[in-house]
């Protein structure tokens, strides 16, 4: 591991080597030698290129999925997004967070003057020089993001995904026992290392199921390519994990576990059905009012409209949105939370992908704009993520705010 000491001549952030963790574990007749590496640490990308110089591997595992991987070798991937796509499949929030989490390792690297990923990056290369095959044992991030998601109580989503956000736009520079989270584990664990410790629920999906996926993941990539000696590169975290998951053997049909993981858990049975309840009581409350008179019907309506339509404007306001999608998100908010099947936010962020169409110049500046609000507001790409995320927060909060003045209308006559 390292330590880190700041020279208070130029507050420059130095690193002295010690001896990185290593590891050796037996899959099926093949030595694996497990690599755990601080992500802070120029000393880690330094024994990945001594490791794969020096030792005769037939592979190398990396502790990346295709789409962290991908960004790291074709860095324009990210220009061939396409943003109306990406809003109507409903992925947003994901891109929302995995951007935000790219831009938390961007704000660790800018502190410690390291380029981001920098050891994974030595092992893609330096493997690729030598030809030895790389190995994406990690899982996909938005799968891991949507597990944590499903994993969490509902009514701690908001609390958990808020903090996050608030922690990487910060720009407070990174505390000491942040770094020493940084030291054991990875960009995600780190990210959520106030909430992971805590929290078994979240543990599980960030940690522990990443731990039984890698180590499945060699497994399957041994068995199939009958590999003698692999050199896998993770985390240090994952290290006492893996280890005692290859050891104890528990992992008997690897294909099958890497399926199970990857599976994302549905929703709660009957919280699945909660949109379409509330939608049944709002048309009802509109019903009785209408029945006892127009005048209280009509009232009840207008009131409806204001505040679901105000707050989604709201929303799209703060984040920054044209005034056309401003109006958009008025007149929609109201009519799209009486059919869960579209959200305000599908509407809002069309609205102003037509209008205001994100350029090339956005794509390349993302790195950078992630790291701080300001950036998030004028980067044409995430000002689209965060009108999604904010209008849509709106309409939600005046559904239920605007269901309640119903209720009180009705219930107070």
């Amino acid at each position: 591991m390292q330590e880190i000491t700041e020279t208070s001549h130029n507050a420059a952030t130095q690193t002295t080597q010690k001896s990185e963790p290593i590891i050796k574990v037996d899959i099926n007749g093949c030595t694996v030698t497990i690599l755990g590496t601080a992500h802070v640490s120029r000393a880690s990308a330094d024994k990945v290129a001594e490791l794969i110089a020096t030792e005769q591997f037939d592979a190398v595992g990396v502790e990346l999925c295709p789409n962290r991987h991908n960004a790291i070798v074709n860095p324009d991937a990210m220009q061939k997004m396409d943003l109306f796509k990406v809003v109507k499949s409903g992925n947003a929030s994901m891109v929302a967070a995995s951007l935000a989490l790219g831009a938390f390792q961007q704000r660790m690297a800018e502190q410690f003057d390291i380029e981001p990923g920098a050891e994974m990056r030595v092992a893609i290369k330096d493997a690729e020089a030598v030809h030895l095959p790389v190995l994406l044992i990690d899982r996909e991030i938005g799968t891991t993001l949507k597990r944590i998601y499903r994993n969490v109580p509902w009514w701690k989503r908001f609390a958990l995904f808020s903090g996050l956000f608030g922690s990487i736009v910060s720009q407070d520079k990174v505390s000491e026992e942040e770094i020493e989270h940084l030291k054991e584990g990875d960009m995600l664990e780190t990210a959520f290392s106030q909430f992971a410790e805590q929290e078994k629920h979240l543990f599980t999906p960030l940690i522990h199921e990443r731990d039984v996926y890698m180590s499945a993941r060699l497994q399957k990539e041994i068995a199939e390519n009958d590999y003698k000696n692999v050199l896998a590169v993770v985390g240090a975290g994952h290290m006492n994990g893996m280890e005692k998951i290859i050891n104890d053997k528990s992992i008997t049909e690897p294909s099958q576990k890497i399926a199970e993981l990857d599976t994302i858990p549905s929703s709660t049975s009957w919280f699945k059905y909660l949109p379409w309840i509330i939608v049944g009581i709002i048309f009802i409350g509109f019903g009785i009012g209408f029945s006892r008179s127009p005048e209280l019907g009509m009232e009840l309506l207008i009131e409806w409209v204001v505040i679901n339509g105000s707050l989604a404007a709201l929303g799209a306001l703060i984040a920054s949105a044209h005034p056309l999608t401003i109006i958009t998100a008025f007149i929609a908010a109201p009519i799209t939370s009486l059919n869960p099947m579209v959200g305000a936010g599908m509407v809002t962020a069309a609205t102003e992908i037509y209008i205001r169409k994100p350029q090339v110049s956005d794509f390349s500046r993302l790195r950078k704009d992630t790291t701080n609000l300001k950036g998030w507001r004028s980067n044409q790409v995430t000002r689209i993520l965060l009108i999604f995320l904010l209008s849509s927060l709106g309409s939600a909060i005046g559904t239920y705010l605007a269901g309640f003045r119903i209720f009180d209308k009705l219930t107070g006559m």
